[in-house]
């Protein structure tokens, strides 16, 4: 590659300086005036080359240097460039590796975390159906008791009302078929029975 360079920089060179010697010869060609002939005088012209050469020369070794340090500095500039850019790509693969990374935990946490979310609410389901059976096994007791003592009232509370009813009836019963003289009997008899008691 320096080798081309070096190749295209003589090939430059050598391109201008046959255009500068193409120009001169047509400018020495032309400056003759109007009606004179127009002999081109060789002797002259090669001089003129040779100076053009030397001058050519001269400015050329006292600009090499700062040719090839200006191509020099271009081309550690350039590498330098590369290097950075090379450093950058580097740089901006280890940060993509490291968010991929990242986002590959991140979505990891996630999974667990929807995980444990779904097994507490599994359990929770679990927990609160297990307190509703409990909730509706109370109930049907307190229920079955509930119902129960009511029945149990209402047994109590029906005997007492055919106790009252009995009661009413045998009243009416002794009304009508008990006489005056049957209860003074029956009153005579209960004062004996206490008194041979006592």
């Amino acid at each position: 590659m320096k080798n081309d360079h070096r190749q295209q920089l003589i090939k430059s060179f050598l391109v201008a300086g046959v255009m500068v010697l193409a120009t001169g010869a047509v400018a020495w060609a032309a400056g003759g005036g109007g009606g004179e002939s127009h002999d081109i005088d060789w002797k002259d012209f090669g001089y003129r080359m040779l100076n053009f050469a030397i001058l050519a020369g001269f400015l050329w070794w006292l600009s090499a240097k700062k040719v090839k340090e200006f191509f020099a500095g271009r081309r550690s500039d350039i590498k330098e460039a590369l290097d950075q850019a090379l450093a950058a790509k580097e740089d901006a693969e280890k940060k993509y590796k490291e968010y991929v990374a990242k986002i590959e935990k991140a979505t990891e946490e996630i999974d667990g975390i929807a995980e444990m979310i779904k097994v507490q609410g599994m359990a929770e389901k679990e927990k609160m159906i297990e307190e509703a059976k409990k909730a509706a096994a109370k109930i049907e007791e307190d229920t079955k008791a509930r119902m129960e003592q009511e029945f149990s009232n209402a047994r109590n509370q029906l005997r007492a009302e055919a106790a009252q009813l009995s009661i009413q009836l045998a009243e009416e019963l002794l009304k009508r078929n008990i006489t005056i003289t049957d209860h003074e009997n029956m009153v005579k008899e209960y004062l004996d029975k206490v008194v041979i008691k006592h």
